[in-house]
């Protein structure tokens, strides 16, 4: 099976992700202070538009979003059904979600920063150089000891915790962009391409005909 296939799949399974628990990347040291921001609060201006970094500070350094885009390439990458996932800013999307002032973020922010540390050490301790600088079986070969984590060797477990969290925010912001949405055959609310009115036999029950 693709690995977009396998990510469709995965996705439509785990719709709501529970988030990891609390041991995960425990042996990485913890990222700095929290998010700082209010949010959008209980009323929010829904005709204005707001940028990267209006609300709530942003957590990553170049460095973690080169790695973050290299990752998530890695787990959905171009192909003849849509473009790869940093395409669409889905490094943007996770970078704005463990940075969010809400319940839970935190969690996300300490595990996926956390996890990001660990992946740059381990590319650089097999082989010699940063993961977004690896060639795709390099990092395919990391990420196949992290993919699915009842299988993990003990000293991958938590690393492959990180990678499921990981995983699943970039699954979840991959299709919800239009691209991710055309690839999994959600049309929303489209309008049809001709309406020929209401029926006539309800037209003819209201009085209209």
């Amino acid at each position: 099976m693709e690995r977009r296939e396998a990510i469709k799949w995965m996705l439509t399974a785990a719709a709501s992700a529970a988030l990891l628990d609390g041991t995960a990347m425990a042996a990485v040291p913890a990222p700095p202070a929290g998010p700082s921001g209010k949010g959008y609060g209980t009323d929010p201006d829904l005709l204005k538009v707001y940028k990267p970094g209006d609300l709530w500070a942003l957590t990553f350094t170049p460095a973690q979003r080169a790695l973050t885009a290299a990752l998530c390439d890695t787990i959905i990458p171009a192909d003849g059904n849509g473009p790869a996932a940093s395409a669409v800013g889905v490094p943007d999307f996770i970078d704005e979600w463990i940075s969010a002032p809400y319940l839970g973020h935190d969690h996300d922010r300490t595990v996926v920063i956390a996890g990001l540390e660990w992946l740059e050490a381990e590319s650089r301790k097999r082989f010699k150089n940063g993961y977004a600088n690896l060639i795709a079986t390099q990092k395919n070969a990391i990420c196949d000891d992290l993919c699915h984590e009842p299988d993990a060797k003990p000293e991958f477990k938590k690393a492959a915790q990180f990678f499921r969290r990981f995983r699943d925010l970039t699954a979840g912001g991959y299709y919800t962009t239009p691209e991710g949405m055309k690839d999994i055959g959600y049309t929303g609310n489209v309008a049809l391409a001709t309406y020929d009115g209401p029926p006539p036999e309800v037209l003819k029950k209201l009085g209209l005909a």
